[in-house]
């Protein structure tokens, strides 16, 4: 039998401790009913599983004894297919939240050090078929079993949540599933459309990149210039990056995922104030500029995210390339158009033929865009009738996470306390993550 939990290093360092955890799940979890009853140390037997890596924090202003009695708040990261947040100093929410807490931050199955999944390893697998079986064992409800489990192996009275993005999107699916393990939830831009189909995303996150765009141009009118400029010029000219691919125009449109934030936006006119130089041949893309994009249209480092991305929204149905079926609808998101618009965060399925990091997971993305039998990822019943106090920031102007589609549904969670606020975009959370998390936990505890 497997042993089911494992500490294998700890350390202490600039006020905070660490302790790296090390657990041992099922790849499948089976049915609810199977999983969120388990007691968490019955054996894993006759069945594949997996390790999850979990990395505990707490400050050093409590003495080791008095850590080890705090309650737990287990973190869950935006995403999918991003890894939990490596920290070196304790600061904004974890710092607030370290008075009170034992932080515990995943690494969601599939990343990081929890039998981490890439091209290698997945073709180990097999065939794309069976790379799409496995895959399917990869979404919210598979880590809110792995938490829940993990929980329990702990030993852990009900614990906090707090959900950032797509963190949020698990949270609620803890919240459909095992509400037993939760003594609170605090939600961060991530309150999910709680039904299909993902059209519905794409159309309102379409409008809400559009408004940005416009919003940011009104800020930098020179670099409405600047942008086209760089689109004819990839549309002409070759340019590669410095790993050998060439740099399309619409994968340039990706550096709109600057546009999702408080400061992060300001940081866009930086990128293109250099973006040209002069050389014998005429004018051509500094090395530069090609270094900072290549950061930034790359899925090398997180290829789940790719992978996975319209699955987050799959409940019984296709997702067929939604963002790609609904850009149709939004011409001036076209490369071609006369001022083209920069884009969000949706995937296409030209990322897994133009990104080098991605066109191994061609076959196994298309048969998931495909996939019609998705279980479900919410239980509506449920959290309509739902007793954990819950609080959600819900930005106003979010381009990834819709303001009208979280509000649709913070109404249909009962007890949920939405705040809403113009004040940040979607990251929030590192903006002024110690007010933030105050705020939510004000909200679940009042009067505390």
């Amino acid at each position: 039998m497997a042993e089911l939990h494992s500490i294998r290093a700890r350390h202490e360092f600039r006020g905070l401790r660490t302790v790296e955890h090390f657990f041992t799940v099922p790849l499948d979890h089976g049915p609810v009913e199977a999983w969120a009853g388990h007691n968490g140390r019955e054996a894993i037997a006759g069945e594949e599983s997996i390790t999850v890596f979990a990395r505990e924090y707490t400050s050093t202003e409590h003495s080791a004894e008095d850590a080890a009695r705090l309650p737990w708040l287990l973190y869950l990261q935006g995403g999918p297919g991003g890894r939990g947040n490596r920290v070196t100093s304790l600061s904004g929410w974890m710092k607030a939240a370290a008075k009170d807490f034992r932080i515990l931050m995943l690494d969601q199955r599939g990343t990081g050090l929890s039998t981490p999944i890439e091209f290698q390893s997945l073709a180990r697998r097999g065939d794309a078929e069976r790379q799409a079986e496995y895959l399917a064992h990869f979404r919210a409800d598979a880590i809110v079993a792995d938490a829940e489990m993990i929980r329990r192996i702990l030993g852990a009275e009900p614990w906090t949540v707090l959900g950032q993005s797509f963190g949020g999107f698990c949270a609620l699916t803890y919240l459909s599933f095992a509400p037993e393990g939760l003594r609170e939830v605090l939600i961060t831009g991530g309150l999910a459309p709680l039904q299909g189909p993902a059209e519905r995303v794409y159309r309102a996150t379409f409008r809400r990149v559009a408004a940005r765009n416009a919003e940011y141009f009104a800020w930098y009118p020179e670099d409405r210039g600047r942008i086209t400029r760089i689109m004819r010029h990839l549309a002409d000219q070759p340019e590669h990056l410095a790993s050998g691919e060439r740099l399309t125009p619409e994968r340039f449109q990706m550096v709109g995922s600057f546009l999702g934030g408080n400061t992060r936006v300001d940081a866009l006119h930086y990128l293109l104030e250099d973006a040209f130089i002069e050389t014998a041949t005429g004018p051509r893309l500094s090395e530069a500029f090609l270094e900072q994009v290549r950061s930034l249209v790359s899925r090398a480092g997180n290829p789940l995210y790719a992978v996975l991305h319209e699955s987050i929204y799959a409940q019984g149905e296709a997702t067929k390339w939604a963002a790609w079926r609904v850009l149709e609808e939004y011409p001036e998101f076209e490369p071609s158009a006369d001022e083209p618009l920069l884009t969000g965060e949706m995937v296409y399925p030209w990322y897994f033929v133009q990104d080098p990091a991605l066109v191994p997971f061609q076959p196994v993305a298309e048969l998931l865009a495909s996939k019609a039998d998705w279980g479900p990822l919410y239980d509506a019943q449920r959290l309509a009738m739902n007793t954990v106090p819950v609080a959600a920031a819900v930005y106003q102007d979010d381009i990834y996470v819709d303001h009208a589609l979280s509000m649709e549904t913070a109404s249909a969670v009962r007890g949920l306390q939405p705040w809403v606020t113009d004040a940040f975009h979607h990251d929030g959370i590192g903006e002024d993550g110690e007010g933030i998390f105050r705020r939510l936990l004000g909200l679940v505890r009042p009067g505390s």
